[in-house]
């Protein structure tokens, strides 16, 4: 059983009132039938890592935003903590109390307010889950402008909060840019309605950014307004080996000149990643005996077209030698079958199939015993690096230490994995990796958050000045400090 985070970080527990009887009565009397107490609560205390747990022994389960105001109204007059959550997704720790606080969960907050089939605007309760979201747009003939693995779980919510990536942040952008307004309630109870649905409102402060990536800390997103691009009507994936890091990298650029606008996705994985999916989740993959291996989507709006200027680079590619083997598919699962050169393009593997190989490497590296995650930015050129120096800096004290991510992006997603947990291992890590990071100007957090594991690496990559703000900003929109306490800012001195 995960040992409680409290024990296992040696935290101190803030002055916070601790839930009784009457506060459990106050919540049944809000909203009957949605209060959850006893062994029910369990699966909302740990992380879907299982790698922390909190004690909490109750959990609200509003349906309107109305509800939502009224219990942080109560819960601030209390001086009650309150931890928001989602799906439950996030590797950071921030999505599960530490202690006794109340989880918020917004399971509940499922409506799609509206939908706007000329601007593509989307208006939805943060308590909806992604793929649910992308399924309705789909049939309208748009797309959520963000995917993700755990797209099947994670709340629109959650991700606004998060600032979530994935796989079509190069195309689309971030949630900073997509996300056009929001509706929030405050520490207070007081709701504050930015739900715009405009894409120009130049109208003082963009107060929605301050949410944007606050992992719950400042306000509880319970609406989200958002643009979705249209549906692609051609979508084609090829899955590539490459003889090495650079080859990987010089393989991006020339992809990027070649497939200009259609280039949706690049992402990169390598030989032990692919190693753990066989070996733990059963997937057979289209191609072998490559150091590194890369992902490529292409999504637009004339087939031919799309198909001709794929066609062009994987032959360019080819010629010469910055892949060795590959399969293409195409997204309504009609395999192209042609021989290029060295290329032999198997007629068994859909587009899903392909993705799969890329989307569960976190599914696998759970199988491999307890997993150390990092979540990296770095210059596109450094991103592997980090990978072999810390191959050779931990040895055989690790089981396995592997690379891959969004490397158009520069994302970089390190993982190393243990038989179980070591506190010695840890330290050999910690901080080396925040260190290494930040000698190369990168983010020790590039789309995952800070939550609970990294908030006191946060001065590695923003300068104490900013530190202080960010205080600042919490104090002012939270003062008793009871939303998702010892997460995202580092404890005070």
């Amino acid at each position: 059983e995960v040992v409680p985070t409290c024990e296992r970080y040696a935290v101190r527990r803030l002055p916070f009132a601790r839930p009784g009887d009457r506060d459990v009565a106050f919540f049944e009397r809000l909203m009957p039938g949605r209060v959850v107490t006893g062994e029910e609560v369990k699966p909302f205390n740990v992380d879907w890592l299982k790698s922390v747990r909190g004690c909490s022994q109750l959990v609200l389960k509003p349906q309107t935003t109305a509800e939502v105001s009224q219990v942080l109204r109560y819960c601030h007059e209390r001086n009650l903590a309150v931890n928001p959550q989602g799906g439950n997704t996030g590797l950071v720790g921030g999505s599960v109390p530490v202690f006794d606080e109340i989880i918020l969960s917004t399971a509940l907050m499922n409506q799609i307010i509206s939908f706007n089939r000329v601007s593509g605007i989307l208006v939805c309760q943060a308590g909806c889950v992604l793929e649910r979201l992308n399924e309705y747009l789909e049939e309208q003939g748009f797309i959520m402008p963000l995917d993700l693995g755990a797209k099947g779980s994670c709340h629109i919510g959650g991700n606004v909060a998060t600032n979530a990536g994935g796989l079509r942040l190069l195309r689309y952008g971030s949630l900073r840019g997509t996300v056009l307004g929001l509706e929030v309630v405050l520490a207070d109870g007081s709701a504050l309605d930015c739900l715009g649905s405009l894409r120009k409102d130049n109208t003082g402060y963009d107060l929605k950014q301050l949410f944007i990536g606050s992992e719950g800390t400042l306000g509880v997103i319970t609406a989200v307004s958002i643009l979705c691009p249209q549906k692609p009507k051609a979508v084609n994936l090829a899955f590539l080996g490459c003889q090495s890091f650079a080859k990987v990298l010089e393989t991006f650029t020339t992809c990027r000149v070649m497939l200009g606008e259609i280039l949706s996705a690049y992402e990169f994985m390598d030989e032990k990643c692919m190693e753990l999916v066989e070996g733990h989740l059963k997937l057979s993959r289209p191609v072998t005996g490559s150091p590194f291996y890369v992902l490529i989507e292409t999504s637009g709006s004339n087939s031919t077209h799309d198909e001709e200027k794929l066609n062009n680079f994987l032959e360019q590619a080819t010629a010469s030698g910055l892949v060795i083997d590959g399969t293409v598919a195409t997204d309504n699962k009609k395999i192209q079958a042609k021989l290029l050169g060295l290329f032999v393009f198997l007629c068994s593997w859909t587009a899903q199939m392909l993705w799969s190989l890329r989307e569960r490497i976190t599914e696998a590296l759970t199988h491999d015993g307890y997993v150390y995650k990092y979540d990296i930015s770095l210059p596109v050129a450094k991103l592997y690096d980090l990978v072999t120096d810390m191959r050779a800096r931990l040895g055989h004290s690790a089981k396995n230490v592997v690379g891959y991510g969004h490397l158009g992006d520069g994302n970089l997603h390190l993982n190393i994995t243990a038989e179980s947990y070591s506190h010695s291992l840890l330290d050999a890590i910690e901080p080396f990796v925040y260190e290494w990071t930040a000698r190369c100007s990168g983010s020790v957090s590039a789309e995952h958050g800070l939550g609970f594991k990294k908030k006191q690496f946060i001065e590695y990559s923003k300068p104490r000045e900013a530190v202080a703000l960010m205080r600042r900003f919490k104090a002012m929109l939270d003062p008793k400090g009871i939303l998702n306490p010892y997460k995202t800012l580092p404890s005070a001195p």
